[in-house]
């Protein structure tokens, strides 16, 4: 997907969400906050070996710390040779200038070999917390990308001692081309299961029998409170997971949001989520009462035809070495199963939040079917339409700002068509100042009855989770659930699947969403399962009109709009970049 360069198809040009800046041409005076250089290159993994897209030459790729209210400059290298790539700041999509989130056939005009682009990335205040980048193009995702932190200016509600960043990751043999060609082809061919889910770029592959591939360690000490980030960066895993003898942690933040402390004993962690939990580690005599100073981090994959289990290590100081390479025969907990719904209607926003939409302020309800199809391809549909390379034939935002995509006009067949979609532009169009209801409702696959699992992802603002459920969506029971509940924001929650198989079209489970549309521009949102992208799993919003893109970005500069423009730098050209909020 979007692997070979001169392909028009594959190239973008995203929204605005800024004031006019000053253009600026980046040269040797200007230091950015941040770099990041993409290669392509052999790698090892759970001690095996596989041709990857790598961050600074490792993944996960370096940590990143930004400061709430504060312009971060971040210039990635494109350093591949014939593989465009792009990075995105998975929650962190409404706080980039215009050209800055890193979608493709969304925000901006990938990154061709042999270039790089400065990436201007402002947080709003508000929005500490934790978040990652990614690549956005075809399955590079899988292997490129890193911990982003946002910090605040502000002290933390919670007190903590020190933080731990726990990434997990998935690990495939088969090479991003691999499966992006066999997901595609006439001739279907699954990527595979996981082989293993890493932490922090670390494990082992359940048929490494040799024990010499370790497994990752979280270390901590004796009677200090610590703050884990755990960051969904799978590709495909829904994970359980818990800490042996440490049975009780608390929920403070989801998707970059401080929340009400929910206490719990294990997380389920969908790819796309975040969540910080505080852990209060062993004292000295409750080590000593356990005769142990390591116990496994337990991953359960969820959701899956075969359930896989991983272990990491949670250590505290020994004077002798921390065992990383032995695995448990029998896992120490019991092997966990889904829990549908998982803390729906439980997480309240920390801070009061007057912002929150009632059913009476909804001004739209749009209803998206998702299902699988399987006929000469097996492809992912919503509302009848998979996301296609080759279509539109020109970015979509670019021809906003070129005057030739009528967003007034996709506003108005959308509204006739009863759905909310332009077959047409094949946008979900909305007006600004609108408050809409998004329903995402799982459906039986044609010609299989399947249903899955989706983390469905949003771009733009985050939005209000009112919760999920089976069968079909029924606005007033849901209302009902939701009294004297306080839903939180996020970027990604899931539409659960509560059944592995129905009949074809079938209702059969949704996950509902509140948005007010403040943010002109095309916004994405898609299931974040890399392997369901590919296969056409992502969906399209315009928020506002040519007149509200123009009023909130300002004029842009020609270089943004033009495959190889002047904003992107080579070895012997110094970009001319606009400045959009650093002025």
């Amino acid at each position: 997907m979007c692997r070979i360069l001169p392909t028009l198809f594959c190239l973008v040009v995203g929204l605005a969400t800024a004031t006019q800046g000053l253009v600026s041409r980046h040269d040797n005076s200007f230091q950015p906050d941040h770099i990041l250089r993409v290669t392509a290159q052999i790698y090892s993994q759970a001690c095996m070996e596989r041709y990857s897209v790598l961050v600074n030459g490792s993944s996960p790729g370096p940590e990143l710390r930004l400061q709430e209210g504060r312009v971060s400059w971040i210039r990635v290298y494109n350093d591949m040779e014939g593989l465009n790539t792009t990075m995105h700041w998975h929650g962190l999509s409404a706080f980039t200038a215009p050209f800055s989130d890193g979608t493709p056939m969304a925000s901006q005009w990938p990154i061709a070999p042999g270039h790089f682009f400065d990436y201007e990335v402002r947080p709003e205040v508000g929005y500490a917390g934790t978040y990652f980048y990614h690549s956005h193009v075809g399955f590079q995702a899988v292997t490129a990308g890193g911990a982003l932190i946002v910090e605040s200016a502000q002290p933390s509600p919670y007190e903590y001692d020190e933080e731990r960043i726990i990434a997990l990751t998935d690990f495939f043999a088969k090479t991003d081309e691999e499966i992006e060609d066999g997901l595609t082809s006439a001739n279907f061919t699954w990527s595979g299961e996981t082989g293993a889910v890493l932490v922090n770029g670390q494990g082992r592959v359940a048929t490494n029998a040799s024990g010499l591939c370790k497994l990752a360690a979280i270390s901590v000490e004796p009677g200090k409170t610590y703050r884990l980030r755990f960051i969904g960066a799978t590709a495909l895993s829904f994970v359980s997971l818990a800490i042996e003898s440490h049975d009780l942690f608390e929920i403070i933040e989801a998707d970059g949001h401080y929340t009400k402390p929910v206490k719990t004993s294990y997380l389920q962690i969908s790819s796309g989520q975040r969540y910080s939990v505080l852990l209060k580690a062993k004292t000295e005599a409750e080590l000593q009462e356990a005769r142990s100073r390591q116990f496994y981090f337990q991953l359960t994959t969820l959701g899956r035809p075969t359930v896989l289990t991983t272990f990491a290590v949670l250590e505290y100081p020994s004077p002798s070495a921390t065992d990383l390479t032995t695995v448990p025969v029998t896992p120490p907990l019991p092997i966990a199963d889904i829990i549908h719904g998982w803390m729906d209607y439980a997480l309240e926003p920390y801070y009061p939040d007057p912002n929150f939409p009632t059913a009476e302020e909804v001004t739209r309800r749009i209803i998206i079917n998702v299902h699988q199809n399987v006929s000469s391809h097996v492809i992912w549909l919503q509302s009848g339409y998979d996301w296609v390379e080759t279509f539109p034939m020109s970015p979509y935002l670019v021809d906003v700002y070129n005057g030739k995509l009528d967003l007034d006009d996709s506003y108005e067949r959308g509204i006739a068509s009863g759905y909310g979609f332009d077959n047409q532009t094949r946008l979900f169009p909305a007006k600004m100042d609108e408050i809409l209801e998004i329903i995402w409702q799982n459906q039986g696959a044609v010609n299989t009855g399947n249903v899955e699992n989706h983390p469905f992802h949003g771009h733009g603002r985050h939005f209000y989770d009112i919760g999920g459920g089976d069968g079909l969506y029924n606005p007033e029971e849901n209302e009902k659930r939701l009294s004297g509940t306080h839903p939180v924001t996020r970027d990604t929650s899931v539409l659960y699947a509560y059944r592995r198989e129905t009949e074809a079209l079938t209702p059969s489970g949704w996950r509902a969403w509140r948005i007010r549309v403040t943010n002109a521009g095309v916004w994405m949102m898609h299931c974040h399962i890399l392997q369901h992208m590919v296969m056409g799993m992502q969906t399209v919003f315009a928020f506002g009109d040519e007149a509200d893109i123009r009023a909130q970005s300002g004029p842009v500069a020609e270089g943004y709009l033009t495959y190889g423009g002047s904003v992107y730098g080579n070895a012997t050209y110094y970009p001319l970049v606009q400045h959009f909020y650093d002025v």
